[in-house]
């Protein structure tokens, strides 16, 4: 008897940290057995099996029972309740068995070799009181040296009485234990179990050894002994140095005497070229290979690529990255990787580039040869999608791919009782997990590129759970100094079908080792994988700027909206009965204060009673009104009856089609007074049915609704009021007065005036990963005065493990800000969702909490002190009570106050989102405004409000109406976490430019942060400014082009005072204007602390 004890995970792979580390294959991802890596004409591969009498057509000899009885059908003695043999005319019964483990074993110890796959197979079948298919498994016992036994699980089916399974594993083993059994095992106690055809075999090289030889290489002069020939450098200088010649700086070849030096490179894409158009053919893989490294002015390592330019017959030429490696001074680096042509291009160039400008790139024995593997699956290289997994849909076997801490296992047609591949014949199995990270897994080192865009493709299902569950497709990369994980794809899995995983990712920081991995569901629970596709993204031309005509704008699209009609046109959600009502006249006086309102207002209402679900309400059908890609914005007046106590949730929605449901609007009420809901909605497609309702109150409670209005938005006529208020808001009036040698003789000399820079903080948020992508650094750089760093000053980054610090991200990005001259906003100290708070932080109680809290805010605000211009103390505290729950009200000042003791240079913000658009009851302005007041009695110095502005069809009088109201405190509001969602990148643009202008015409406003604004890296989808392959979209140029307005252009003559006077927005200034003894340039800045600034400049 004995208790299973996992599997011996050292014998397998290391673990470190709870994730297992991808470890090389001691032959290389593509390699076969060592006895075949090199083949003549006349070698043969075959399959040898190790296990004796395998087909128990010598009875039972060498095989034992594991505490069991066994005996071999045959046919003259009579097959087991008449079971014929799948093959042959003998099987093996397993009888009288009391536990799951019991079965079948025959010791393997002296058949088995270090590093050599061997492939498992088996029919299985079942007997008994069995209702269902049942797992049957195959399992190896390691016996170690000592007492230590472990045991390792290579493949598992579910089996049934009605027909033989065939079951399929691998293993292969990196260190030999003392003994090793083989055994098959599974079915529950009092189950017979059946066994026919058992093998383990390896591939075996038949032969004359002395006809091997290498693969042909397709390069010519590869080593380069010929000199250069037919090498071209591509637009920069290159030679060969050699023994005889002299070597770079002693660099001695990697495995010849000679080698190339490209230099005087001014351009990254400028190195060493060959065209090979003669030499390939489609349908062919190609394996390249090349010794690399770098020389010059380069501190650390940097990335050298090769790359495929395929010339067309049309003039169109495609670039095809084949393969990258990071290259160093220091020694030679290997590049790996392949490409398959399947269309054939007029001319196929094959070039070695990469290094920055000035760097020398020096490259020896460069090969390509074709694979001994044919490709699985084609692709098209350059349009169509080609994937870079090697045998992605497992039609070679499990080659190429492993277990990740487990096994796996490839079925044929129908396994897991009546599983069957979605396409194809095969799919695999990940079993015998522990952990949520075990899974299978590919290494893809040299096959993904950084700074492309990939598309990632997956059919998954589970067996073992009842229950869905997650899985996900993850890539870990190994950066310089860190190792990264990379969700690519997640989706809820079953064990009744397969699901789909469908991602994309995009990697900025050069990287030496890449594998991607499915894992996610809890321990015992297999991963059935059906092929894995990974390929460059397509890239999807842009959708055009929508034709919205026929709107009337300002009016509304609600029938008899006022009641003087009684119900016409209104109709009840449900079973509630409506009726028109007249407000007594008291009950109006807080409305009719509002002078927009008092035109619209009769004191007529809907009221709806007989109210038995929360979606009742009186309602209005709104199809043949609506238009497309048009911001309609909601409003309307409601107060609650009788029925309830109390506030309640009530809100404007809309149903479309039946299926979908749009919030339009809430808020909360009660009976002592109207409430005004404010909403916006937009509708991208068309649908077939619109109706528009007001709900929310418990069944029972009674719900009035007045004044209920949907009307779209002008946004033109907004943007001029915006403009005028704009212009008194950010800027000034200046006087230059001229003084000097020149200033006698300055009248109507010309001048010309141009701002250089606006000092209003326009900023982004920004990852430690992302800016080692040069494009997107620059963009940053050179578009933003202000960062936030996205993750890496959280605390759950900072302190994911207790006492473990790491500032080593949020230190290289402060360091990377700080020399570009950014400031930096701190985000967060805290975060009061509880979410967001890392387990062990979750674990503590009462003291050991407050300790944690004591030692984060001392930890962080003491390195960093006089750093961060502000910091976020408590995210969210509207929309969480993490901290408050366990430790009482006064900690969020608590934070406060300590964090001011600590830095008392930063300013200290609250932060939290759907505050300015009407579409959250948690987060109002009024409730953000009770929240400071509370903070500031307690004695928190909150010094500013932080408004995230995660925004979808932005209304530019709710976001105002809204930031008027958190203005009365007197603090500056900041913008702290902008995006704008649209898939039509022009809506994106028209919905940025509301918010932004919105944002910048009031004066409470100190700054904009965006969250983000490269695709791929944004918190919401459809949000970015910027494509993923660098391409400015509409929306970045939107973006751009205010930045651009909102800089001051002015040309003029000096007048007979000797002074120049403007209107200009405050920020940096360049000054050129005509002197009697030449031009002349001068700088100035405009500041914000006076009506108007005078200027004096000597000339």
């Amino acid at each position: 008897m004995r208790r299973r004890c996992g599997w011996l995970s050292s014998l397998f792979r290391p673990r470190r940290a709870g994730r297992a580390l991808p470890q090389p294959d001691p032959q290389g991802p593509d390699s076969e057995p060592k006895a075949v890596d090199k083949l003549s004409a006349s070698d043969k591969v075959v399959m040898e099996n190790i296990l004796s009498n395998s087909d128990f057509s010598e009875g039972l000899h060498l095989w034992q029972p594991n505490s069991c009885h066994a005996f071999v059908a045959v046919e003259g003695s009579g097959y087991h309740y008449g079971v014929r043999p799948h093959s042959g005319s003998t099987y093996a019964v397993l009888t009288h068995r009391t536990q799951s483990w019991q079965g079948l074993e025959q010791d393997i110890t002296e058949k088995v070799t270090l590093g050599t796959e061997y492939f498992v197979a088996a029919y299985v079948r079942v007997h008994g009181e069995v209702h269902e298919p049942i797992g049957v498994q195959v399992t190896l016992k390691l016996e170690e040296e000592g007492s230590s036994t472990n045991y390792l699980s290579i493949a598992r089916i579910l089996a049934s009485q009605e027909r033989w399974e065939k079951m399929e594993g691998s293993f292969n083993l990196t260190t030999l234990p003392r003994r090793l059994v083989f055994y098959l095992e599974g079915p529950p106690p009092g189950v017979d179990l059946l066994i026919d055809s058992v093998t383990i075999s390896y591939k075996k090289t038949e032969g004359s050894a002395s006809s091997i030889r290498g693969t042909e290489n397709i390069i010519l002069n590869y080593d380069f002994s010929k000199g250069l020939h037919p090498w071209n450098p591509i637009c920069c200088h290159a030679y060969v140095a050699s023994q005889w010649s002299g070597f770079l700086d002693g660099i001695r070849g990697n495995s010849g005497e000679n080698y190339a030096v490209v230099s005087k490179r001014t351009e990254h894409w400028q190195g060493l070229e060959q065209d090979i158009t003669n030499q390939v053919s489609t349908g062919t893989a190609y394996v390249v290979s090349a010794f690399v490294r770098v020389d010059g002015n380069v501190q650390g390592q940097v990335e050298v690529k090769g790359t495929l330019r395929l010339q067309n017959a049309d003039g169109s030429t495609h670039y095809n990255p084949v393969g990258s490696v990071v290259a160093s001074k220091e020694k030679w680096n290997k590049l790996e990787g392949s490409f398959s042509l399947t269309n054939m291009p007029k001319n196929v160039v094959f070039y070695l580039e990469g290094p920055p400008a000035g760097v020398d790139l020096v490259i020896d024995s460069v090969t390509i040869t074709c694979s001994r593997h044919k490709q699985s699956k084609e692709v098209k290289v350059p349009s169509g999608a080609e994937t870079i997994i090697k045998n992605p849909h497992f039609e070679d076997g499990l080659k190429n791919w492993s277990g990740r801490g487990c096994n796996i296992c490839r079925h044929e047609f129908t396994a897991y009782g009546n599983v069957r591949p979605l396409n194809g014949s095969y799919f695999a199995s990940a079993t015998g997990r522990v952990h949520n990270w075990n899974g299978i897994q590919q290494e893809i080192t040299g096959r993904v590129q950084r700074k492309v865009l990939y598309e990632i493709s997956s059919a998954v299902r589970i067996f073992g759970s009842a229950n869905d569950t997650e899985v996900r497709a993850t890539l870990w990369v190994q950066e310089y100094g860190r190792e990264r994980y990379v969700g690519l794809a997640k989706n809820q899995a079953s064990d009744k079908q397969w699901t789909h995983l469908k991602g994309k990712f995009l990697l900025h920081a050069p990287f030496t080792q890449a594998v991607i991995f499915i894992e996610g569901p809890p321990a015992g629970i297999d991963i059935l994988v059906d092929g894995l596709v990974l390929s460059p993204a397509r890239k999807l031309q842009a959708a055009p700027c929508p034709k919205i005509e026929n709107v009337l704008y300002g009016t509304n699209l609600l029938h008899n909206n006022a009641f003087t009609r009684g119900l016409a046109g209104w109709s009840p959600m449900g079973s509630c009965r409506l009726s028109i009502q007249t407000e007594a006249p008291h009950m109006l006086s807080s409305i009719l204060k509002d002078r927009a309102s008092q035109k619209h207002i009769s004191g007529r209402y809907i009221l709806a009673t007989n109210r038995t679900d929360v979606w009742m309400g009186p309602s209005q059908v709104i199809t043949d009104k609506l238009r497309l890609h048009v911001t309609y914005r909601v409003s309307s007046w409601v107060r609650v009856g009788s029925g309830g106590h109390g506030r309640h949730h009530v809100n404007v929605c809309l149903a479309v089609d039946n299926n979908q449901w749009v919030n339009g609007g809430q808020v909360e009420a009660d009976g002592d007074q109207w409430y005004e809901i404010k909403g916006a909605f937009k509708l991208e497609k068309q649908p077939s049915k619109v109706t528009a309702y007001v709900q929310g109150p418990p069944p029972g409670v009674d719900l009035r609704v007045m004044d209920f209005q949907i009307y779209p938005v002008d946004r033109k006529a907004r943007f001029e009021y915006l403009k005028e208020k704009t212009d008194k808001v950010r800027k000034r009036d200046v006087v230059l007065k001229f003084q000097g040698s020149n200033a006698v003789n300055l009248l109507g000399s010309s001048v010309r005036i141009q701002q250089t820079e606006n000092s209003f903080p326009f900023g982004s948020c920004i990852a430690r990963h992302n800016i080692e992508n040069e494009d997107l650094a620059e963009f940053f750089v050179k578009n933003f005065n202000w960062a936030v760093f996205e993750n890496e000053l959280k605390w759950y980054h900072t302190e994911a493990e207790q006492g473990r610090l790491n500032y080593k991200d949020s230190d290289e990005l402060l360091e990377f800000c700080e020399k570009h001259k950014i400031q930096v906003r701190g985000h967060c100290l805290f975060w009061e969702v509880e979410d967001a708070v890392q387990p062990w932080v979750r674990s503590l109680q009462g003291h050991r909490l407050m300790a944690a809290i004591q030692n984060r805010l001392q930890s962080l605000l003491s390195r960093y002190k006089g750093r961060f211009r502000h910091h976020d103390v408590n995210n969210e505290m509207l929309h969480g009570s993490f901290y408050e729950d366990r430790l009482g009200r006064d900690i969020r000042a608590y934070m406060f106050r300590e964090a001011h003791k600590l830095d008392p240079s930063a300013v200290l913000f609250v932060n939290d989102y759907n505050v300015e658009d009407g579409c959250d009851t948690k987060s109002t302005p009024e409730k953000f405004v009770e929240q400071v007041v509370d903070l500031q009695e307690r004695g928190a110095p909150v010094g500013g409000i932080g408004v995230q502005g995660h925004i979808s069809h932005p209304v530019g009088e709710i976001i105002c109406d809204s930031l008027d109201k958190l203005a009365i405190l007197g603090l500056p509001i900041w913008i702290t976490e902008l995006d704008v969602t649209a898939e039509n990148e022009h809506i994106r643009a028209d919905d940025l430019e509301v918010f932004l202008r919105e944002a910048f015409a009031h004066p409470a406003v100190g700054g904009i942060i965006l969250w983000g604004f490269w695709e791929m890296f944004m918190f919401r989808e459809h949000a970015h400014l910027v494509d993923a392959d660098g391409t400015i979209n509409e929306a970045g140029r939107r973006y751009l082009a205010l930045k651009q307005e909102w800089l001051t252009r002015m040309n003029g003559n000096v007048d007979r005072q000797g002074e120049f006077k403007f209107r200009g927005y405050h920020g940096s200034y360049t000054v050129e204007m005509d002197t009697p003894s030449g031009k002349v340039a001068r700088s100035f800045v405009v500041d914000k602390d006076s009506p108007v600034q005078v200027i004096t400049l000597n000339v």
